[in-house]
């Protein structure tokens, strides 16, 4: 085997075995209500920032819960299975930033963040020759559902 396959294979299964602890970790410590209870704001403590830190809170919980795969024997199948919800995860919090956050700087690297993962996402479902899920747009299309709240 060729030394860049033997290190493409290395890397694929640290990140295997890394997300398999880290799943296991999560669910052994009360998985997403530790995230809800990390991200909660009482009603007492709503603030301007209580709408992002709901979003952002929800799609920690969305992505972690995602991450929870039980592993089939194919590292390169379950490397996808487990970094396809982590970047959709960093996707819906990019998209709470831009909603919510004021810092032009930081929008800015949310779209790209958005692109990028979405990029990512076709590149790994092809190449274990996953169907690519119809809820992915291109970074050309547009969204006609309205933004949470905004109805």
């Amino acid at each position: 085997m060729k030394a860049s396959a033997r290190s493409s294979v290395l890397l694929a299964t640290i990140a295997l075995v890394t997300g398999i602890t880290t799943g296991a970790a999560f669910h052994a410590h009360g998985g997403s209500q530790w995230l809800l209870e990390m991200c909660a704001v009482s009603s007492s403590e709503t603030t301007e920032e209580s709408p992002f830190l709901a979003e952002n809170g929800a799609a920690m919980t969305k992505m972690m819960e995602d991450m929870a795969v039980k592993p089939t024997g194919d590292v390169d199948a379950d490397f996808v299975a487990l970094m396809v919800p982590h970047h959709q995860g960093a996707i819906a919090m990019a998209k709470a930033v831009l909603r919510y956050g004021h810092n032009a700087q930081i929008k800015r690297l949310a779209q790209e963040i958005i692109v990028t993962q979405q990029q990512e996402i076709v590149v790994m479902r092809l190449a274990v020759g996953r169907p690519l899920s119809p809820s992915i747009l291109s970074p050309t299309q547009v969204s006609t559902r309205p933004a949470p709240g905004t109805r």
